[in-house]
């Protein structure tokens, strides 16, 4: 007596291309999240060096990260960093690469990722992902992220705003980013400057799902009168 089963095999009535679709989507659900950072010139490169640590130490999660000659400069400047503070920080991620280098795996849609931070974006970083401008590697993978409909979230840090600075930010949103201004909160009294700057990075990272206990989150007053 046969043991094999007669059990039809629902994969026998897939055709070649079938099975390569099926393939790769078993392979995508299976391969760790991606997340671009890009860290522009603007004041409070903080806010991007703090996003890529925290991000570093989840296993689940693949870090590619972008930080322009202007930031650095301003990392020199604001924070006192060396150029080994500065390798450092490219050290937290998996994968980085230079802003010129318009061939990056990132420049193209093609290459699947979850998204993009960019903080602090810069007005002219602005700029040029509201206009679809992609003369740069961290603003080509921005306009990516927005053409192929992934989250893009910007951290803008300019006050106070021109005109041309509101209506950059409103055109970014009509293409599909989210803003998050780095406004401080106070409800969860903070008692530090890094705990501001975590409630801004979990603001952030709460718009890709991610909460990593950044800050005390509000709930409904306890009445104790």
């Amino acid at each position: 007596m046969s043991t094999r089963s007669t059990r039809e095999d629902p994969f026998e009535r897939l055709g070649p291309d079938e099975l390569s679709a099926l393939r790769d989507w078993i392979a995508e659900r299976g391969r760790r999240r991606r997340i671009i950072v890009g860290i522009s010139g603007a004041s409070a490169p903080v806010y991007g060096i703090r996003t890529i640590e925290v991000l570093s130490r989840v296993p689940s999660i693949e870090t590619h990260l972008v930080v322009t000659n202007g930031a650095k400069e301003v990392m020199r400047y604001e924070l006192g960093y060396s150029e080994t503070d500065i390798n450092l920080v490219l050290g937290h991620a998996d994968v980085v690469y230079e802003n010129s280098n318009m061939a990056a795996a990132i420049s193209s849609g093609s290459y699947k990722t979850d998204g993009m931070i960019v903080a602090p974006c810069s007005m002219k970083t602005l700029a040029d992902i509201a206009m679809s401008r992609d003369e740069s590697l961290i603003a080509r993978a921005a306009i990516c992220c927005l053409k192929e409909d992934r989250k893009l979230v910007l951290v803008p840090r300019e006050t106070p705003a021109t005109l041309s600075y509101l209506q950059n930010l409103v055109l970014a949103k009509q293409n599909g980013a989210d803003i998050v201004l780095p406004v401080p909160a106070y409800y969860h009294r903070p008692q530090t400057l890094d705990e501001i700057i975590d409630h801004t990075v979990q603001k952030v990272l709460d718009l890709f799902d991610i909460d990593l206990n950044l800050f005390r989150r509000w709930e409904t007053p306890v009445d104790t009168s």
